[in-house]
């Protein structure tokens, strides 16, 4: 089988104004944001190295909004990498020109050079995050999203006492870009991340990092809200607390009926709310966190740890580590996204568009190209139905707005052209896969269904697949392949979870639908960024609407240039 397997430059975010936890203001308002990229020195398991940073942070500062609120964000660049971020999960209606990702919605901010993000946050609250959307610069740029609810609108669960921000992430000892461009001069996925991290630190399971752990202080009967991300560039997480339980609240910034569960798995690009009561006796408890990887390709295995202490208990109390899921556990992983439903209620509907207008299936596998440099004569490729997608030289965006000729077609196929037993025995044929920048048009208001469909092309994988400028709905998942007529009739119609990013499982199949109100070209991919890297990726072009406010909004000014 194929192994597919998964001093730097800094950014500056100036913030202005964070919200307390419970302050609810009574309006709307402007909340200005000035982030700097920079190069900063950071120790990290021993190791100090320049890496790029916002404000000098590893993770980056925080984005604390109320619902309704107008953001600007001045992103100034002075790392020797062009950049761009991207607000993951924020819908940016007609507004494109703010969603962040090079060469989808603009190009890249060059160094020395500033852009203006600006924005509203319109019918959304909860956790969502920031990120460096080029490159694998996001290994080290990115941030939280914290969406308050507006005035009068409070939780739909116990207010907890305390809320607290968990980002999982990877650390590589060396330049994570010279990582990226050995890999693509070999022809082979790069070398694997060296540790994973909570907050930035891997914890004290690591040699030399007794002072790198992240540690939250609890009180007893109290309640606390985890709002967990994983920024992690390539690996599906396992997260829990030793002793202690978590009820799951909300996914991607939308509420959920509350379960009980000891773990969570977040896949990258995922944000899962939480809370915990400290019920415990009092002590020391690890958090921790490690790779859900159910396919033979080789991941950092390494356990992250963070610690949640009770408050009068001395440091020198040894913490209790929990009992993580197995690494390959699929049973567990698929119980858990089974248990993942809206709220649907009154107040926070699912909107489920109950009939598609336009049916499509995709394809998800792996192929070897013609590499004559490389060490085996072959370079990875990662395709959707056969097309390994090529990123243009001009924002795609603004290549649509201003009807600029030969930088895409919008012919991507709505079906894989050649049929096979997608899960079946290991095939080793591209099936002639193709390069391409090629999109999909969708009317605007159509309601689409989208089945992916895992393949064993070289070899099977999960992949976690983000959608922007929207959320979608998750109809249904299973393990081999989409039966057309059985299993449609599964479908959850009635509370299936939304979200804006979502696990395809290992030999398996999703299907998501969502209905196309938001005009525009929007990014679609897999959020490990080695796939997205290999050509794992494609863009949705959603046509204007007949309405005043569904069109495109004029671009910015100050929009970067090419």
């Amino acid at each position: 089988m194929a192994n597919t397997g998964r001093s730097m430059a800094g950014l500056t975010f100036a913030f202005i104004g964070i919200l307390g936890f419970f302050c609810f203001p009574a309006e709307a308002a402007i909340k200005k944001y000035q982030f700097d990229i920079k190069v900063k020195n950071v120790s990290r398991l021993c190791h100090a190295k320049p890496i790029v940073t916002v404000n000098g942070r590893f993770p980056g500062p925080t984005i604390y909004v109320i619902e309704g609120d107008r953001v600007i964000v001045n992103v100034t660049n002075h790392a020797q990498y062009n950049i761009s971020i991207h607000w993951h999960g924020l819908k940016q209606y007609r507004n494109g020109w703010a969603d962040g990702p090079a060469y989808i919605t603009q190009c890249p901010i060059q160094t020395g050079n500033s852009y203006t993000y600006d924005f509203n946050v319109t019918g959304q609250r909860g956790t969502l995050w920031w990120h460096a959307h080029i490159l694998w610069l996001r290994a080290t740029v990115y941030g939280a999203i914290v969406i308050m609810p507006k005035q009068g609108t409070s939780y739909p669960f116990p207010r907890p006492s305390m809320e607290v921000n968990i980002l999982l992430g990877e650390w590589w000892h060396t330049d994570v870009e010279e990582v990226e461009k050995q890999g693509i001069s070999m022809g082979l996925p790069p070398n694997m991340s060296n540790a994973h991290t909570i907050n930035g630190k891997p914890g004290p399971l690591f040699p030399c990092s007794e002072k790198h752990t992240f540690a939250m202080q609890v009180e007893s009967g109290k309640t606390y809200l985890l709002r967990i991300i994983n920024a992690a560039l390539n690996d599906e997480l396992f997260f829990s607390i030793s002793g202690h339980n978590m009820t799951v609240v909300e996914v991607d910034a939308v509420y959920t009926k509350p379960f009980t569960t000891p773990s969570v798995l977040i896949a990258p690009g995922q944000t899962t709310n939480v809370l915990v009561q400290a019920n415990q006796i009092p002590g020391r408890y690890f958090m921790a966190t490690r790779p859900f990887i159910d396919a033979p390709i080789p991941v950092d295995n390494k356990t992250a740890t963070g610690i949640l202490q009770y408050k009068g208990i001395p440091n020198t109390v040894l913490p209790l580590l929990p009992q993580l899921p197995a690494p390959n556990d699929t049973e567990f992983a698929m119980s858990y996204v089974r248990k993942l439903r809206s709220l649907n209620t009154p107040q926070f509907p699912a909107n489920v568009p109950i009939k598609a207008d336009r049916k499509l299936f995709y394809t998800v596998g792996f192929a070897k190209d013609s590499c004559p440099t490389c060490v085996n004569g072959t370079r990875i490729l990662a395709s959707l139905n056969n097309i390994s997608f090529v990123m243009p030289q001009i924002g795609l965006l603004q290549a649509h707005y201003f009807n600029k000729t030969g930088v895409f077609k919008t012919d991507f196929p709505d079906k894989p052209p050649t049929p096979f037993n997608y899960t079946g025995a290991p095939l080793t044929a591209s099936l002639r896969t193709v390069h391409g920048t090629r999109l999909s048009r969708i009317p605007f208001n159509s309601t689409v269904e989208l089945v992916l469909q895992d393949t064993n092309l070289l070899t099977v994988e999960s992949h976690p697949f983000h959608l922007h400028g929207y959320n979608f709905f998750v109809l249904g998942t299973g393990i081999g392949n989409f039966d057309p007529v059985k299993d449609p009739a599964k479908y959850n119609l009635v509370d299936p979870i939304e979200r804006n990013t979502v696990g395809v499982p290992t030999g398996g199949w999703t299907a998501i639908r969502f209905r196309a109100d938001n005009p525009g070209v929007w990014f679609f991919h897999c959020h490990l960024e080695l796939h997205t890297g290999w050509g794992l990726k494609t863009a949705f072009l959603v046509e204007d609407g007949p309405g005043q406010d569904q069109s495109i909004l004029p671009p910015p000014n100050d929009l970067p240039p090419c």
